[in-house]
């Protein structure tokens, strides 16, 4: 995940890309005023029992509501990773952002085991292409 988080964050942040300000949040600490605030997201977990991790589902529950009205037709991109799982942890993801109204900017990114380096690069496109749909 660590290595998919860098490749996801080095893409966003692209010197090319401008006008964006890339702002990084751990889930377990996200607000929905953070959330708010933000005009697209980058969303990257972990499959955990065929789900998505627990930080991102008590990111979910704590800004769903605030945000329903507020987010909708905000681009995202989800990246991945497990051993097996993946289509549920893909899948549950999906059903929350559908809720939400948000876009998705570009194909998931979904690992097993060991990103390899066209893994990494795919990451890489994908905080890129959101990121580049939100220059101003």
């Amino acid at each position: 995940m660590q290595e998919m988080f860098e490749a996801v964050l080095a893409g966003a942040s692209d010197p090319e890309i401008e006008g964006v300000e890339v702002v990084r949040r751990a889930a377990l600490t996200l607000a929905p005023a953070e959330m708010l605030a933000a005009d697209g997201y980058l969303l990257g977990t972990p499959a955990n029992l065929g789900y998505m991790s627990g930080a991102l589902k008590h990111a979910f529950d704590t800004c769903y509501y605030p945000c329903l009205d507020s987010t909708r037709g905000r681009p995202y991109g989800l990246y991945v990773h497990g051993n097996e799982g993946t289509e549920g942890a893909e899948r549950s993801v999906a059903t929350v952002t559908t809720g939400l109204g948000w876009v998705q900017a570009a194909d998931s990114i979904v690992v097993r085991g060991k990103p390899a380096k066209d893994d990494l690069q795919r990451c890489w496109e994908l905080g890129a292409t959101v990121a580049a749909q939100l220059m101003e």
